[in-house]
């Protein structure tokens, strides 16, 4: 596994049967931009996408030329990872397919455990919500892989911390989920919805988990200087004053997640 420089439409392998194209929406949500990823076993005809990204017409012609697309699989329904979706199935024909019902086309929603098997690889589903309810992981696995790989969504990020999205996201089921993937064998490397792959699952999660339980810690000081009756934003104006500002709405929904896991 080699992590490279970002490079907008350029498939790049990182494993022996994933490969990534990088979408070119840069922000501070979403890092470099949201990775896109190809799966398929070596020399085989037919391949799986997951996350085909926004409704970004050259990005996802770039995607559907590394057809035939076996299946579409979405780790989860925000718009850059799944706002083309439909699109994508227009270019290719393959079906796609989500936890979410609202946003499968031609096939059957996803659910825990299940095992997809297409394009000469495996992928078991692992329900991981808190960043969204509807959030995915898979385990992908298959002949000549040299050992699994877990594809996180925005659960777990290349870079940085995920934002929970309240009130949709909600903590405690994101730190159960962190739980599961701590859980995963030592050396599993992460394939995530955003940034660059990282090489072990369960120690990430745990790093994951350790600063959760910091931001806890912190919210419930500034909840003790402000007032059990203070707003989300006035905990983020106290725990994140060292955060770019830029950052703060996001960091909002992240305290209100906190605020209703401490108030309930």
């Amino acid at each position: 596994m080699t992590a490279g420089h970002p490079a907008y439409g350029e498939l790049r392998a990182v494993t022996p049967l994933a490969s990534v194209l990088l979408a070119e929406n840069p922000s501070p949500m979403t890092l470099d931009g949201t990775n896109t990823w190809v799966l398929r076993a070596p020399d085989w005809p037919e391949c799986v996408v997951i996350d085909p990204g926004d409704l970004d017409e050259p990005h996802l012609r770039r995607v559907a030329a590394q057809g035939p697309v076996a299946v579409v699989l979405l780790t989860h329904r925000h718009h850059d990872h799944a706002g083309g979706a439909r699109r994508f199935a227009e270019l290719t024909g393959a079906p796609v397919r989500a936890l979410d019902p609202s946003l499968v086309l031609g096939s059957e929603a996803l659910g825990e455990g299940e095992v997809v098997a297409a394009g000469g690889c495996e992928l078991r589903v692992v329900a991981t919500p808190g960043h969204t309810s509807d959030s995915l992981s898979f385990v992908l696995d298959g002949p000549g892989s040299g050992g699994p790989a877990v594809l996180t969504g925005d659960t777990i990020l290349g870079r940085g911390t995920t934002v929970i999205a309240h009130p949709d996201g909600s903590l405690g089921p994101y730190l159960d989920s962190l739980r599961r993937l701590a859980g995963l064998a030592d050396g599993t490397p992460v394939l995530p919805g955003h940034g660059p792959e990282l090489p072990d699952a369960p120690a990430v999660a745990r790093d994951y988990l350790a600063h959760r339980e910091e931001r806890l810690d912190q919210v419930r000081s500034a909840l003790e200087a402000l007032g059990e009756g203070a707003t989300a934003r006035q905990v983020v104006e106290v725990v994140y004053a060292d955060v770019d500002r830029v950052l703060w709405p996001a960091a909002e929904l992240s305290v209100r997640a906190q605020l209703d896991h401490l108030r309930t």
